[in-house]
């Protein structure tokens, strides 16, 4: 099976917006570059050393704002700019601690006042992803056509914050690909496992505001609630928009 690669995104700060890039180089064992490198905790979170799972962090599930933020990343300072709809954007370094305040104020109000709130931000040494192994995650755009179809509601690709979006592949063939290996540019990705999703993805990603069930969508059409694999970069190389693909 082959096909092309139509879009590639990284989430800087995890559940706090996104970017899209034109090209990127993936390294063995790693995520894609800067996806997912800091996370936004909660006042109650519980957090040990490195990697840790989505329950300690602010995100889209229980903060369905966060999901109309974009953002934009310069590797070369570390400053990261967000934006929302409803807010002015803000320049600052996650890894600056004079910066933590500003954000904070920034972000606060995009967060129910009956939910834990941000208090810190958090690195890994890894990507922040929901996966406990560093992981790509790698979504079919014909099954977001198919399944956007089935609930007569067009769903963005911003719901479901994946990395590479395939175009060309029978609508749900990724599911096939366990264990099998995507080569798209220079790049191979071992496909792990399927990606169960949450309530974040019936957020309107325009808007921050829930439109739409998703989990249902899935589990009526489908009988299941997942969309899109996690991938594993196997050998290291570099991957642009417009790259084909295929599958081994």
């Amino acid at each position: 099976m082959t096909g092309t690669l139509a879009q590639i995104y990284r989430h800087p700060i995890k559940g706090h917006g996104r970017e899209a890039l034109a090209s990127v180089a993936l390294s063995a064992g790693a995520c894609l570059p800067w996806d997912r490198h800091w996370a936004v905790a909660h006042d109650a979170a519980r957090l040990e050393p490195g990697w840790n799972p989505c329950v300690n962090f602010a995100r889209g599930a229980k903060a369905p704002a966060l999901m109309a933020i974009t953002s934009e990343l310069d590797e070369a300072t570390g400053c990261v700019i967000l934006r929302h709809p409803d807010l002015s954007e803000i320049t600052f370094r996650p890894d600056d601690p004079a910066d933590l305040p500003a954000f904070l104020d920034w972000v606060r109000p995009l967060n129910p006042a009956n939910r834990a709130q941000p208090a810190q931000i958090a690195k890994a040494g890894r990507g922040m992803t929901d996966s406990e192994f560093p992981s790509v995650a790698i979504l079919s755009l014909s099954s977001l056509d198919d399944l956007s179809a089935r609930m007569g509601h067009a769903l963005s690709v911003h719901r479901w914050r994946g990395n590479l979006w395939l175009a060309g592949a029978e609508p749900f063939a990724e599911f096939g690909w366990i264990g099998r290996h995507l080569t798209v540019g220079d790049a191979v990705l071992r496909i792990e496992e399927r990606i169960t999703r949450c309530t974040a993805t019936a957020v309107d990603p325009e808007t921050g505001h829930p439109d739409g069930d998703t989990l249902a969508g899935l589990k009526a059409a489908y009988g299941h609630q997942d969309f899109g694999v996690y991938g594993v970069v196997v050998r290291s190389g570099s991957i642009a928009v417009g790259n084909g693909w295929a599958v081994a």
